[in-house]
């Protein structure tokens, strides 16, 4: 289960954002393209120059620090709703209402468990979808009989968006309104981002400017290089800019 996840049991409910985007047709000049994204860059470089959060390498290893570079991700948006099992307990189903409906399909795999038992995981796939009043009505097929006592079932639909431009959730700081990712220009050196992002997955969120593919980004960890490097910005703070303790 995703941290922040809410959970409310009713015969129908569904929890989803819905986000779009519409990407303008290719053209213009490579090198104007080329132009254009480093302009990018360097307006979403936060740092003031010369200044980055700096870690040791035994300190790296002590918050466990993870880089990795940027590329394309699988997105995938995990629709959320509750599901009552019938009587021979292979069959669940459920009502997910608004937007998120319209993105469930036959075929795509659910993931379904009792509210008082996370960690009884049931694998199951949607079999059918139909319109019916303002929800849209789903049955998903257990891979194998449920052997719990529990009638009703939390599902998580996953939803295949596609191929994007990603960077991990976890490697996001929300600051002041923004969302930034720290980039490693070398080992130990580290300087924050912020970025534009579009579609928002349930493990990896769309980038749409701010960084490129390739970089490497710090996925676990960002919290710390963040602190640190907050630190360094705080006037008065008796650190040097190029000093760690």
């Amino acid at each position: 289960m995703i941290p922040g996840m809410t959970t409310v049991l009713r015969p129908a409910f569904m929890l989803a954002v819905v986000v779009g985007f519409a990407a303008p047709d290719g053209g213009g000049m490579q090198l104007g393209a080329t132009a254009a994204a480093q302009g990018m860059r360097e307006r979403t470089r936060l740092h003031r120059e010369g200044e980055a959060a700096t870690v040791a390498e035994t300190q790296a290893a002590e918050i466990t620090l993870t880089v990795a570079p940027i590329g394309k991700q699988l997105l995938q948006t995990w629709v959320r709703t509750a599901g009552v099992i019938d009587e021979a307990r292979k069959t669940l189903t459920s009502c997910v209402a608004g937007a998120a409906g319209a993105l469930v399909r036959a075929g795509q795999r659910v993931r379904a468990f009792p509210p008082d038992s996370k960690s009884s995981i049931y694998q199951a796939r949607v079999t059918s979808v139909a319109a019916r009043g303002d929800c849209v009505a789903i049955e998903a097929t257990l891979s194998g009989p449920a052997y719990s006592d529990a009638t009703r079932y939390v599902m998580e639909i996953i939803v295949d968006r596609g191929q994007f431009l990603a960077v991990a959730n976890a490697a996001i700081i929300e600051r002041d309104g923004k969302q930034i990712v720290y980039e490693q220009i070398h080992p130990g050196h580290y300087e924050p981002h912020e970025i534009l992002t579009g579609l928002k997955g349930e493990t990896y969120t769309e980038v749409l400017g701010g960084i490129a593919e390739g970089d490497e980004i710090i996925t676990i960890g960002s919290f710390f290089i963040d602190a640190d490097y907050r630190l360094k910005m705080t006037p008065g703070n008796g650190m040097d800019a190029h000093q760690h303790h």
